[in-house]
């Protein structure tokens, strides 16, 4: 007996890593020490910075992955990986330096897990980080054969007088909310369990979601905000405080950018709803403060700004083609938001 004969193919492991050379090598950027197959990724400083803080971050997909898989479209979800991870080191103001990624599955499907690493790469092209590193683990026995799951790691930098963390954001100031582009990467038992207890199909395609079908509607991978983001901080925008929306949607993860004393008030009608979140309450009777706790709305990330800087903020994201409103401001409480119909 010997380790295939246990379900681990060796030899697959190492023609998967050959395949995805080309994809992991086009995110490089200079800093990148050595190449793919070390046992660590190294990646140097950049230089220019007078006190430079490293900033981290991990998540995963979670059960959009089952999606993926049932639709056997795996690109899309390695977008989100990354996308999970370096809107959330952004946050604080930082640039995303380096990503490492860890898979795991049943068996390894090459042709599968390609089309991951690829949407991985994506994603790191599009926020301007490296993928420097991962691990594939072929697990037989603890997931099923067909699927996998999947984490990410990301490492920021940021110069330290220029964090991000709550103390900058003042009384009055606004919220720029910044649109999604569906669901992004939360919600998702949810949804597959209106689409199970519905006894609905993945393909059906409902006459507002304009052509699309319900599953490829869903598989919209999460915007990253990344380079448009960094890129209003260089311009000189006056940036208080910011704010990635995933789980627990915008009551639980806006107010996380405050100080002391500050809550914030949206007026919920302030910018479009999107159909998929229209579908989601209809279809499955979901009460608005059950989809305000789990989906994003429709704004998947948000910038606390001066006032008289608000209309400057939103013409500067227009002119990146990504849409952008005025939800709402920062007002006196114990770090709360409050939907009002009006400020």
């Amino acid at each position: 007996m010997d380790y295939r004969e246990a379900g681990v193919d060796v030899a697959a492991g190492r023609d998967f890593v050959e395949r995805i050379r080309q994809s992991v090598q086009s995110t490089y950027r200079p800093e990148v020490l050595g190449g793919l197959g070390g046992f660590g990724g190294c990646f140097e400083i950049p230089t220019g910075y007078q006190h430079p803080v490293l900033v981290s971050g991990t998540d995963g997909v979670g059960t959009k992955l089952k999606l993926a898989t049932q639709l056997n479209r795996h690109h899309s979800v390695g977008i989100d990986l990354v996308a999970m991870c370096v809107n959330d080191v952004l946050t604080c103001g930082a640039e995303p330096l380096f990503f490492l990624d860890y898979l795991a599955t049943g068996k390894l499907n090459p042709e599968q897990l390609v089309q991951v690493v690829e949407g991985i790469a994506e994603g790191c092209q599009q926020a301007g980080c490296a993928l420097i590193g991962g691990e594939t683990a072929e697990m037989p026995g603890f997931y099923p054969v067909g699927e996998y799951d999947l984490a990410g790691f990301c490492v920021g930098i940021v110069e330290k007088s220029q964090i991000l963390n709550g103390s900058q954001v003042k009384l009055g100031d606004v919220a720029i909310g910044l649109a999604s582009s569906g669901v992004h990467s939360n919600g998702f038992s949810l949804v597959r369990k209106i689409v199970s207890d519905r006894q609905l199909s993945w393909e059906d395609c409902p006459a507002e979601f304009g052509g699309l079908s319900l599953g490829e509607l869903c598989l919209t991978p999460t915007k990253i905000y990344v380079k448009p983001v960094l890129s209003a901080l260089k311009s000189g925008l006056e940036v208080h405080g910011m704010a990635h929306i995933t789980g627990g949607g915008l009551p639980e993860n806006l107010p996380r950018c405050l100080g002391q004393d500050q809550s914030i008030r949206i007026i919920p009608n302030s910018w479009p709803n999107l159909p998929i979140f229209e579908w989601i309450s209809q279809t499955g009777n979901v009460n608005q403060t059950a989809m305000w706790e789990t989906f994003n709305m429709g704004i998947g990330y948000v910038l606390i700004v001066s006032p008289h800087q608000a209309e400057e903020t939103i013409n500067y994201f227009e002119s990146c083609q990504i849409s952008a409103y005025q939800i709402g401001e920062v007002i006196i409480g114990s770090k709360e938001l409050i939907i009002s119909d009006q400020l």
